[in-house]
């Protein structure tokens, strides 16, 4: 059986929301990040070296980060439909919207939340307002960046927007809101967020808004 490390309010929920998609058969194994006793222990550093969530376990394999899980999770359960094969013509767009999140996404948030002064040239993601940009251009001919076909990206990517949206990031932008609003109506989201609640509720913990 898969298993995750996993710890409420964090970048998990996507994994779990992937492992959801696939239809596979997992274990949460809740890991409290701000406990430098849990964060430092060997054996999670092993297969999460940054010390942080996500990071699954299949067998001998072991590894972090919600992007590298993604990419796994697609190509190890393919009857999931969650990616295109290696000679597909769309597998290339689909490996940009795979990675958009921690290479482009993340930065240029973070760039504009701390005020920076932005550097087109110099910055791999660009600058907030082409990142927004991209985004929009991506949702536009929807229903799914791939077009009608969901992949493992739109996990990627539509749990970016919704969190974009909550945290007020997310421009008055109809196509966003409409995508953001797709991605959440899944069914497998939806239980992802219900097995993230009852795993919050055992812990003790608050698991946040239903």
């Amino acid at each position: 059986m898969l298993r995750l490390h996993w710890w409420p309010h964090t970048r998990a929920a996507r994994a779990v929301w992937m492992l959801e998609e696939t239809g596979a058969d997992y274990e949460l194994l809740p890991l409290d990040i701000d406990d430098p006793r849990a964060r430092d222990d060997p054996a999670f550093r092993a297969v999460s070296p940054l010390g942080k969530v996500p990071a699954l376990l299949d067998g001998a394999a072991g590894f972090a980060d919600s992007t590298a899980i993604g990419l796994y999770l697609a190509d190890r359960f393919p009857a999931a439909g969650l990616a295109p094969a290696a000679d597909d013509p769309r597998r290339g767009r689909y490996l940009w919207w795979m990675v958009f999140t921690a290479a482009v996404a993340e930065p240029a948030v973070g760039e504009r939340m701390a005020g920076s002064e932005t550097h087109h040239r110099r910055n791999g993601w660009g600058s907030y307002d082409s990142m927004l940009a991209a985004l929009e251009q991506g949702v536009a001919s929807g229903p799914w960046l791939l077009g009608e076909r969901f992949t493992m990206a739109d996990v990627m990517v539509g749990s970016t927007v919704a969190f974009f949206r909550t945290v007020g990031l997310l421009p008055e932008s109809r196509g966003l809101q409409d995508y953001a609003e797709r991605c959440l109506a899944r069914p497998a989201c939806a239980r992802a967020a219900r097995r993230e609640r009852e795993a919050a509720l055992a812990c003790g913990l608050d698991p946040g808004p239903a």
